[in-house]
């Protein structure tokens, strides 16, 4: 009885160790980082740039807004994979970077294939009525150039960064 006992000791002090030595490793925030600003590509005004923040910006800049459940594994691993998707296809934040063109983001976001759904319903805040959203595109088409239905040919005209 008593190697009984002391078999269930070890097993809820194995249990305990783990438990404390994991909980803090789940709420770590590794990977989950904010460049610095090199820079931004000369807006068409100030409110393109304020829709763009709204509606893209925690993916596709070096300012995201990491919200709390982004620390929770395995969700943390989704996002922070999807940020940095999002970062090397398009980031303002990086203006001027080879390959970093905006010309197709008035297309995408016309044919509703940004922002993503999930990322959407997890934040309220970045769904644009249609208002906004054709003010977007036309933001994003005069900021960065683009041809339209073609994907564009944005960005080739920035040249004094």
């Amino acid at each position: 009885m008593s190697k009984r006992i002391l078999a269930i000791i070890l097993l809820l002090l194995t249990c305990l160790i783990v438990v404390c030595i994991a909980i803090p490793l789940i709420f770590l925030r590794g990977g989950q980082t904010n460049p610095p600003v090199m820079a931004e590509p000369q807006w068409d005004s100030p409110r393109t740039r304020e829709l763009f923040f709204r509606a893209c910006a925690d993916c596709h800049s070096n300012e995201t807004a990491w919200p709390w459940y982004s620390n929770i594994p395995p969700v943390s691993v989704l996002i922070q994979n999807d940020t940095l998707e999002g970062r090397a296809q398009f980031n303002v934040s990086e203006w001027g970077r080879p390959e970093n063109e905006g010309g197709e983001s008035a297309e995408l976001l016309q044919n509703g294939e940004m922002p993503p759904r999930m990322y959407l319903l997890m934040h309220p805040s970045a769904r644009l009525n249609a208002s906004e959203k054709q003010e977007l595109v036309q933001g994003l088409l005069t900021t960065f150039g683009g041809e339209g239905g073609e994907g564009g040919e944005g960005g080739e005209g920035e040249e004094g960064d």
